[in-house]
């Protein structure tokens, strides 16, 4: 973490007052387009990636050749393990299959765990630039794309993170940037609310513009493109935010000045810490990323070196780097797997690589947050939607001219899923293999000529070791991560102590290792519903502390703790050393209400917090930022007026009317002939009703969303409310009247 980001809350100013006349500033800057050409995926003309910036460094290549070579023998180690464990009575039938998928499983964490110990043992060489100290020279755009989101807490942290920047004198290098996608026509003008007071606070120490889209084509991914390409040309840089991002005004400015000093950097991608959050499920996960993640990272960024990845946010991008390689076309097939690219980020980081620009992570870099979902119902949701985006990229995988890091990173989101349901076939095939043993009659004999039957017999002793192996590669990472902490005085007091970290480690591990099984399931029914078809749709994330109704959560789990019932009788009946095998996954299936109830549990996280467990650094002693973003968002939520709908807000107070035609964008023009069905209806409903409470009856939200967008339609509701039409006969009053 930098050193400025403890220094005292007093470098954080006061919240200004407004000092501007607002009237005069238009909502966008002047347009500055750059071309954003759609990238061929089965063709490339280029050098190849890898040869871009010639060989990798010494460090990467032999890291890579540690983690990569490391994790290849402790997989042949655990094959070896697992044939002798099934070949006491020679190979047959199932036990084929149970081979593969522990031989996927174990490679799996295998590599984690090589990254992990690579990770950790280049923590003791570490090193900071010290060039960071000189005024910044381009400007850089806060890009913070938006969609339905609370408009109190992103403009909150916006304004926290601009107080900084320009604390530290830096506030006309930056300019804030608001891309939004909101299709609720209440938080549209809540929005626009939110952005006309913050400019006012910030006056003319730092530039801040919005432009809400009116057709969200393509998601986040074409939320980002709309912007490049229509004002790209006025950055050289740009730092794309999410939602609940936060980033302290001293990682802002390094990260700029990282980039202009790379003068081949494409991307720059920061560790985004979790916190500000309280309830169970949050606690653990800020916790894991806290005290493990550091290890985990810089493991990922050494081995990565330039080839490295990106998360989608908390990262600054050379604005000129993305317009050449990352339009992004639209994949072949049918949904889910073709359509938009629903994980842009990493196939954005693999075009840019191609390109022959560098991506890398500066794990070293603090001052970069953002918040975990409040409960494990919540992550699942979020789940859906990556499952479905990461699986997409089966058909990104042979994309022409990629470096071999990209295919890898390609490759391990993928199996972040596919692992689950590898996991679940490799527990019903031990399953079987019992349930065969058990009651079925074995052929001693196969059809070739033998001295000796083929007896189905296991080696319990070396299950037993492979086990311990097993468990000892799995918690690699998090043992190592514990140790770093502890080591680290800095980070051992602001945890609680060594006994503190100690206890959080193992108590975070028993609920994942419960809650593992639940998740299982979970994205096994995912990966299921995509590759039957289902899309997952784009849903906003819900973002506040909080648990949810029990009711809600037994409609999602009684199948997980019903299915673990039927697989704890199966055991029994087959054998009580089965039962016992199976025991913590079955313990975790039979809990998964009450567990995923009390993930979203506030008291739960804050009666632990109280006891001195699970606590971070960021919460014991807080940085500026987190203390001036609560503030800020605080203030925020204080002048603006109480919004019910927002249709209805706009037409009856001149405040806000005057601000959302100050705000507002013209619709593009559409083809003549190919009218859209909302503004007809919205014009028609307006035109047949008597008075406004009939407008707002009958509308809908997309048709108040077309009024909203058509100021001729809120001129004909003006005129509707100056002179009121007297009800027609017959009319049957919350149905409008039929017209002759």
């Amino acid at each position: 973490m930098n050193s400025d980001d403890h220094s005292s809350a007093s470098r954080t100013p006061e919240i200004r007052r407004e000092r501007v006349p607002r009237a005069m500033v238009p909502p966008v800057p002047t347009e500055a387009p750059i071309e954003m050409p759609v990238q061929r995926l089965d063709r490339w003309k280029g050098p190849r990636a890898t040869e871009v910036d010639g060989a990798p460094r010494f460090v990467t290549s032999l890291t890579r050749l540690f983690v990569f070579g490391g994790g290849a023998l402790l997989s042949a180690y655990g094959v070896r393990e697992m044939v002798g464990v099934v070949s006491a009575g020679g190979i047959v039938g199932l036990e084929w299959p149970l081979i593969v998928f522990f031989g996927l499983t174990f490679t799996w964490i295998a590599l984690s765990a090589t990254s992990g110990v690579a990770g950790f043992v280049a923590g003791f060489f570490e090193k900071k630039p010290t060039n960071l100290d000189r005024p910044l020279e381009a400007v850089t755009a806060l890009v913070m794309p938006v969609y339905n989101e609370s408009p109190a807490r992103t403009i909150g942290a916006l304004e926290a993170m601009a107080e900084e920047i320009i604390a530290r004198g830096e506030g006309g290098q930056f300019e804030i940037f608001v891309c939004s996608d909101t299709t609720d026509q209440t938080v549209w003008i809540e929005e626009e609310m939110a952005i006309d007071r913050l400019r006012g606070r910030l006056g003319d120490r730092m530039k801040v513009w919005y432009r809400r889209r009116h057709k969200n084509i393509a998601r986040k991914a074409g939320n980002i493109q709309d912007f490049v390409t229509r004002w790209g040309g006025r950055y050289e840089h740009m730092l794309v935010l999410d939602a609940d991002s936060l980033m302290s005004g001293s990682t802002l400015i390094t990260m700029a000045r990282l980039m202009e000093d790379d003068p081949k950097a494409g991307i720059i991608q920061t560790l985004p810490v979790i916190a500000n959050r309280n309830s169970l499920f949050a606690r653990l996960q800020q916790f894991a990323g806290r005290i493990y993640g550091p290890v985990i990272a810089r493991g990922l960024a050494i081995w990565h070196g330039r080839d490295g990845n990106y998360w989608g946010h908390n990262a600054i991008i050379r604005t000129r780097a993305f317009a050449e390689c990352c339009g992004l076309p639209e994949l072949r097939g049918r949904k889910p797997f073709g359509g938009h690219v629903l994980s842009h980020d990493f196939v954005e980081a693999a075009l840019i690589r191609r390109g022959g620009w560098g991506v890398y992570m500066v794990p070293w870099l603090g001052g970069s947050y953002e918040e975990s979902p409040p409960s494990l119902l919540d992550v699942a949701i979020r789940d859906r939607r990556w499952a479905q985006g990461n699986l997409q990229h089966i058909g990104v995988l042979p994309t022409r001219g990629l470096a071999w890091p990209s295919r890898v990173h390609f490759a391990t989101g993928i199996m972040s899923y596919l692992a689950s349901p590898i996991w679940l076939l490799l527990l019903m095939v031990g399953l079987a293999l019992a349930l065969q043993a058990r009651f079925i009659r074995p052929e001693y004999f196969s059809k070739e000529f033998s001295l000796y039957p083929a007896w189905p017999r296991f080696d319990s002793e070396r299950a037993l070791q492979l086990f311990l192996v097993t468990m000892a590669v799995l918690l690699l990472p998090k043992v190592l991560g514990t140790i770093e902490s502890i080591l680290r005085s800095e980070v051992r007091k602001r945890s609680g102590g060594t006994i503190a970290i100690v206890v959080g480690m193992l108590l975070e591990t028993i609920i994942s290792a419960l809650v593992a099984p639940v998740m299982m399931l979970l994205q096994s029914r995912h990966v299921a519903e995509i590759l039957l078809g289902a899309d997952s749709g784009w849903k906003t994330q819900r973002r506040d502390d909080g648990g949810i109704p029990l009711a809600e959560v037994i409609r999602h789990h009684w199948q997980h703790a019903a299915i673990g019932a039927l697989m704890a009788v199966a055991a029994y009946v087959i054998s009580p050393a089965i039962l016992a095998w199976m025991a913590p996954t079955l313990l975790g299936l039979a809990l998964a209400v009450p567990l995923s109830w009390l993930s979203g549990s506030l008291e739960a996280g804050l009666w632990l917090k109280k006891l001195g467990l699970l606590l971070i650094p960021e919460e014991t002693d807080p940085p500026p930022i987190l203390a001036a973003a609560a503030r800020t968002q605080a203030h925020a939520e204080t002048p603006l007026p109480e919004i019910e709908d927002g249709l209805t807000a706009v037409v009856e107070n001149p405040e806000i009317r005057d601000v959302h035609a100050r705000m507002f964008l013209p619709v593009p023009l559409r083809p003549r002939g190919r009218p859209d069905l909302e503004p007809v209806m919205a014009a028609a409903k307006i035109d047949e009703a008597t008075d406004f409470s009939e407008v707002i009856a009958w509308l809908g939200e997309k048709e108040r969303m077309a009024v909203l967008c058509d100021p001729r339609l809120i001129s004909s509701i003006d005129r509707l409310i100056a002179d009121p039409k007297p009800a027609p006969a017959h009319h049957v009053e919350g149905e409008p009247p039929a017209r002759s």
